[in-house]
């Protein structure tokens, strides 16, 4: 059994695939700790225009976000759920990415660990050549409720690590982790 002590399966929308440059219109969170599974999300105002192909995308419009929070509203919130956490997104470069950026822009530093369901499905379907989360939506028959839109994402990450965490046996599974966090610490079972 994995010893990790908090595991938040985090997804966001965003105007473009730009850390610099786009901005944040929606965050997803599972956070998955002691046992229990808690879900947050907010929609969030980028202060920028979203662009057609990207509304058509989401579904997420100007509208919608107008009277939503900016992310400096949310930042004290998000931070202390997500300092010390194991980050876990689908291609997680883009949302830690994302997110880093947001952080530095309102003073402060995100502190966690990554580990990216792309590289631990390659990790652990090494013939597999795709890997993207409509695959493996398909692969593992995971149930989709609003695709695109950042919580029902964050969800499928969610019922990922489950149905991986199932299927695949224990040892396979923390090597495929060890290969992207190699400090991480692994509890020994009786059964083991």
């Amino acid at each position: 059994m994995l010893n990790l002590d908090r595991l938040i399966f985090v997804d966001l929308e965003t105007t473009g695939a730009n850390a610099a440059t786009d901005r944040i219109t929606e965050i997803g969170l599972i956070e998955v700790c002691a046992g229990s599974v808690n879900r947050w999300s907010s929609l969030v105002n980028p202060g920028i225009p979203i662009p057609p192909f990207i509304q058509e995308l989401t579904g997420i419009d100007d509208r919608m976000v107008r009277d939503a929070p900016p992310f400096s509203a949310l930042h004290d919130q998000l931070l202390q759920r997500l300092n010390g956490c194991l980050f876990i997104a689908h291609n997680a470069r883009f949302d830690h990415g994302f997110l880093r950026n947001a952080f530095v822009e309102n003073g402060t530093q995100l502190q966690c660990d990554v580990l990216c369901t792309v590289k631990l499905s390659r990790r652990l379907f090494p013939d597999e050549r795709k890997h993207n989360l409509d695959t493996l939506i398909t692969r593992h028959q995971l149930q989709v409720g609003d695709r695109h839109r950042a919580l029902s994402d964050a969800d499928l990450l969610w019922q990922l690590w489950s149905k991986l965490q199932a299927d695949i046996p224990a040892e396979l599974f923390e090597q495929a982790i060890r290969a992207q966090l190699p400090h991480y610490v692994f509890a020994q079972t009786g059964n083991a």
